[in-house]
């Protein structure tokens, strides 16, 4: 068996996840990517959504990221994101309500940084609420 993965999730303000695991599966810009150990080198834009961490023993952590980067190199994973949140913490209805509250926001045209920022996150805390529950 190869050696597990080295992976860390960053928010601005902690570590939310460490620890190894078998694979890494996230969305980034240009589409979902899977990261297994010997994976090339890689840096990619994340997209808002669940990060999914397969641990050994096939149990499975899912950390919901507004976008970011995700990089691999040497057996290590580092995501690295403005806001992350583990998905088990997360609550669908509530996630549902704040997405919907965000989406009513830029209908109404409030297309301001701040809203986006809003509606990327509550879309990411459903993609992981849903994945994780």
């Amino acid at each position: 068996m190869a050696d597990p993965l080295e992976v860390r999730v960053v928010s601005a303000d902690e570590v939310v996840w460490s620890g190894d695991a078998e694979s890494v599966i996230a969305k980034t810009v240009e589409g979902d990517i899977g990261i297994l150990a010997g994976h090339e080198p890689v840096l990619s834009l994340l997209a808002p959504g669940g990060v999914e961490v397969l641990l050994p023993g096939g149990q499975r952590e899912i950390v919901a990221v507004d976008g970011g980067f995700i990089s691999v190199a040497k057996g290590r994973v580092s995501v690295i994101s403005e806001y992350a949140r583990m998905g088990q913490g997360i609550s669908v209805d509530q996630a549902e309500r704040a997405l919907a509250d965000a989406r009513a926001k830029l209908d109404a045209g409030e297309d301001d940084e701040e809203t986006r920022k809003a509606y990327r996150r509550a879309e990411a805390q459903l993609s992981a609420a849903r994945k994780a529950n």
